[in-house]
């Protein structure tokens, strides 16, 4: 082969190389032979995947223990809005005009009303 058929290859494929190995393919490439050559990369990556393991086991259980939470606090809310519910606006005026006073184990709906009172 004459080297002036091996110039124009050489030439052409230098920019070609070069686009291949800043591609993502080339990185990859890259990064294995790079791996290869690093002692003990096998004992690293089984090291961080057991840490990476045991913190999505954490992750799961701490988002558990929100979940169980997030209901308590939707039981509580919902027992408190039972048994604080204000009176509705009859049973306020009827306990301002008699001049008693809802007390707090009363529950709506039994407060005194001014119509009762007489009749």
């Amino acid at each position: 082969m004459s080297p002036w058929l091996v110039l124009p290859i050489i030439a052409l494929m230098i920019p070609i190389l070069a686009i291949v190995l800043d591609s993502k393919l080339g990185k990859a490439i890259a990064s294995r032979f790079e791996r290869k050559n690093v002692p003990g990369g096998d004992r690293a990556a089984q090291e961080r995947l057991a840490f990476l393991e045991g913190e999505v086991e954490r992750l799961g259980r701490e988002v558990e223990r929100l979940d169980e939470e997030g209901r308590f606090m939707q039981k509580l809310l919902a027992n408190r809005q039972e048994s604080h519910a204000l009176p509705s606006g009859d049973q306020a005026s009827g306990n301002r005009a008699t001049g008693n006073r809802a007390s707090g184990d009363q529950t709506p709906g039994k407060g005194a009303r001014a119509d009762d009172s007489g009749s």
